[in-house]
């Protein structure tokens, strides 16, 4: 049996903000090629778990290695889906161009996209459904065309770990299953996918991983073995209710 490599390892990380601790020597193996969710409750630390890995946050404490290399030796690895809510989408820009963002890394901001990268970026659309938005402003586009758009861009990038923060948030059911077939294709790849979640319910159903996340890292793994009643309580604080199919909701 072929052992997967480590896609990420995070050891010992703590994240603070004006001395109170906002994620707390927390410890993470993920292996290559998983679909993982990250779920706690709201000021767990999810996002801030996100950003510090990839260098946006300066931890107090702590070690971290992308495909056992620092972060900016990496970083061409990564790929990055930000809230929607982080962006200015009133910005004067195309969807093209939003996309085309995602190649800079390995063009470099001063040279112009070629041919090829457009084609990319147009193939990227298309994936999404987003073709026919190309040349359309990002100002005009729906919340769930909005999160389209910032996979296509993070499609471009063709990396191999990919982090999404809260993709699913305030997208319709159609695109909610457009992202998702999107994420179990990268998954099938061979790609790692990281996914900041907050619906329970789906968890079992979207993915194969799981970090359940409350300051400390309350168990990660497998979804059948770390998304148990047990764990939930402790990183929800006991609210959390069985419901009679088996998935999991907050009270």
């Amino acid at each position: 049996m072929t052992t997967k490599k480590t896609a990420l390892e995070v050891t010992d990380l703590t994240v603070a903000y004006e001395d109170k601790p906002v994620l707390w020597d927390v410890d993470l193996l993920v292996p290559e090629g998983i679909l993982m969710a990250i779920v706690g409750p709201n000021g767990a630390g999810k996002t801030t778990l996100i950003k510090t890995i990839m260098g946006l946050i300066k931890p107090a404490a702590g070690n971290i290695l992308v495909y056992g290399k620092g972060f900016q030796e990496n970083r061409h690895l990564v790929g990055y889906v930000p809230q929607r809510g982080s962006v200015d989408w009133d910005f004067p820009t195309s969807v093209l161009d939003v996309v085309l963002m995602g190649r800079y890394g390995r063009l470099g901001w001063f040279k112009r996209p070629s041919r090829v990268d457009v084609d990319l970026a147009m193939d990227a659309l298309i994936k999404v459904g987003m073709a026919k938005y190309a040349n359309r402003q990002i100002s005009q586009l729906s919340g769930g065309q909005q999160q389209r758009t910032f996979l296509a861009r993070a499609l471009v990038q063709d990396a191999q770990l990919y982090f999404m923060d809260e993709p699913f948030q305030g997208v319709d059911a159609t695109t909610e299953r457009a992202i998702i077939n999107l994420l179990q294709d990268l998954r099938a790849k061979g790609k790692t996918v990281i996914v900041v979640h907050h619906d329970l319910q789906t968890v079992p159903e979207y993915f194969d991983w799981v970090t359940l996340l409350n300051v400390r890292r309350i168990a990660s793994g497998a979804v059948h073995e770390a998304f148990t009643e047990e764990n939930l309580r402790a990183a929800y604080g006991g609210r959390v209710a069985f419901v009679n199919n088996g998935r999991r909701v907050l009270r």
